[in-house]
């Protein structure tokens, strides 16, 4: 039995934002001054320590660091807006109640925050299971040739509300971790040693509630390929959508030139090979670079396909034809599927009625356009930490070591986003609507190139390609989300850990990881200080 959700107005939420936000800053009034944008910063720092720029760093280093609004957000007066749609993110979503009603009838998650600990990246798990606080893993099911199962859905569910069953049993999941020995031995030069591992996961046929298909077309289990994905943090996303796509453009165009490997799915020979849906941008979200701009990326998506909320742009359940013809001739089903939805009892063809409830275009929409805006002011508006002890004589060298030794060849330091006139290719959003907090002309530093390389790991990510990974506000992962998991399964339990999976003899950053190891201990120890200082 669900504890009641005790709903809180609006005008609330304002009131609280008023007399929490002073608590956030980490730094005394007498620390601060007044700057440009009217905002109140700690004085006489360089600009690398605003990681998000002016607009979008906060200066809390508390267990609530990635938690923060923008300065945008508190100078635009949406603060209110912010707490409200933060509350989206928070609270678990039921069957009835509002506003966080409409769960199911599948889904992946009951709660956005349970994939964030912490607003952050996920944990690594034992084992996979939807309702394991901090598991932030998403399956990825494919063919040999890595093409998604049509039969799932792209974030496979493992999770029903009744009568209906899941497409996949959760409980028949096995991820096991298991060990690995880099040509090195696993060994620097100077005797200190390192532990790699890396999840195998697998999943019997009798775990499918629905059959395996590719393309409407039936596989045989053999060729099921099964992956672990994790998710990322979603502090700075609204930065990272403000940087100009031109300048994006020139990125790729400067790596092609430089004989960088581009993946030519997304570029080559100096353009694009596809944009965005139906836009002009270019993609930029997620470690496939499948989703952007914000407003159509993968936090606005999983609000819908996680939870299977619907809202009036998207009036339809996250759904396969494939899982609503079993469902619908289900016995177990259709006994009981008049007794929780009364109100589909359309035709009294029980079969035909769970089939249309499934598939229908029209379903009333879930989440107010309201909420929804709100919930969007909070994504847009979450601050990037600030850098820290960027003056600290071991971070300065760990710094002059990350630019020698090449990591910041793809983990650029800093970007400086354009007018930010963002778009949103649902068309919910005018062009710049001033519904939503906008960065333009920070000079941001998120130590990405917002480019995908492949590092060739065992096991590797879906197709190989992986969008560099911002690393800024990763050093307070430990204190905001409890953990200190990196890249795209967690397979990193450390920096140094993350830094070796970078090394195999075809990798992209193979050169880095041979001149960092013949680093010393004192060199290699600042450059984990330096990562996780900015």
């Amino acid at each position: 039995m669900k504890k009641p959700l005790t709903i809180v107005s609006k005008a609330t939420v304002a009131a609280m934002a008023a007399a929490v936000l002073p608590l956030l800053t980490a730094c005394s009034d007498d620390d601060l001054k007044s700057d440009e944008n009217g905002g109140e910063q700690p004085a006489e720092l360089s600009e690398e320590y605003y990681s998000g720029g002016r607009l979008g760093t906060t200066f809390n280093t508390t267990a609530s660091a990635y938690e923060d609004p923008t300065p945008a957000v508190e100078q635009a007066g949406m603060t209110a807006s912010f707490k409200y749609g933060e509350m989206f993110f928070e609270r678990v979503f039921n069957q009835s109640t509002k506003p966080f009603n409409g769960l199911g009838p599948l889904y992946v998650r009951s709660s956005c925050v349970a994939c964030h600990p912490g607003y952050g990246h996920g944990k690594r798990m034992e084992r996979y299971r939807a309702n394991d606080w901090g598991n932030g893993y998403l399956l990825v099911l494919t063919d040999k040739n890595d093409t998604y199962l049509s039969s799932l859905t792209g974030m496979p569910q493992t999770k029903a509300v009744e009568p209906f069953k899941a497409p996949i049993d959760e409980e028949k999941i096995d991820v096991k971790w298991l060990s690995y020995t880099d040509e090195w031995g696993n060994r620097f030069p100077d005797g200190e040693t390192y532990s790699l591992i890396y999840p195998e996961v697998t999943i019997p046929e009798d775990a499918f509630y629905v059959p395996l298909e590719v393309g409407g077309k039936p596989i045989d289990h053999s060729d099921l390929i099964v992956r672990l994905e994790t998710t990322i943090g979603i502090y700075g996303t609204g930065l990272l959508d403000a940087i100009d796509d031109n300048d994006l453009k020139a990125q790729y165009a400067r790596e092609e030139k430089a004989g960088a490997r581009i993946n030519p799915a997304i570029f080559k020979d100096g353009e694009w090979t596809s944009y965005y849906g139906n836009t002009t941008h270019p993609k930029r979200f997620t470690y496939a670079l499948s989703r952007g701009p914000l407003q159509d990326a993968a936090g606005v998506n999983a609000l819908w396909n996680i939870t299977n909320v619907t809202r009036s742009n998207r009036r339809y359940n996250y759904m396969t034809e494939a899982y609503a013809k079993v469902a619908s001739a289900d016995p177990d089903v259709q006994a009981r599927f008049y007794q929780f939805f009364p109100e589909y009892n359309k035709t009294g063809n029980v079969h035909d009625d769970i089939y249309n409830f499934l598939m229908a275009k029209d379903l009333p929409a879930e989440m107010t356009d309201e909420d929804f805006v709100d919930f969007m002011v909070w994504h847009r508006g979450l601050a990037v930490p600030a850098a820290r002890d960027l003056d600290d004589p071991q971070v300065i060298m760990g710094k002059e070591l990350f630019t020698q030794i090449g990591c910041a060849t793809c983990h650029r330091p800093s970007w400086t986003t354009g007018d930010d006139i963002f778009t949103d290719p649902n068309g919910f959003f005018a062009d710049g609507d001033k519904r939503l907090p906008r960065y333009p002309h920070q000079k941001i530093w998120p130590y990405s190139d917002m480019v995908q390389h492949r590092l060739e790991m065992v096991n590797d990510i879906r197709t190989g390609w992986c969008r560099t990974t911002p690393l800024w506000g990763r050093g307070l992962s430990a204190i905001c989300s409890g953990h200190s998991d990196r890249l795209h399964d967690c397979r990193a339990r450390n920096v140094v850990e993350a830094i070796m999976w970078h090394g195999s003899a075809t990798s992209d950053a193979r050169k880095s990881v041979e001149n960092f190891r013949q680093l010393n201990k004192e060199q290699r120890d600042a450059v984990v200080r330096f990562i996780n200082s900015i």
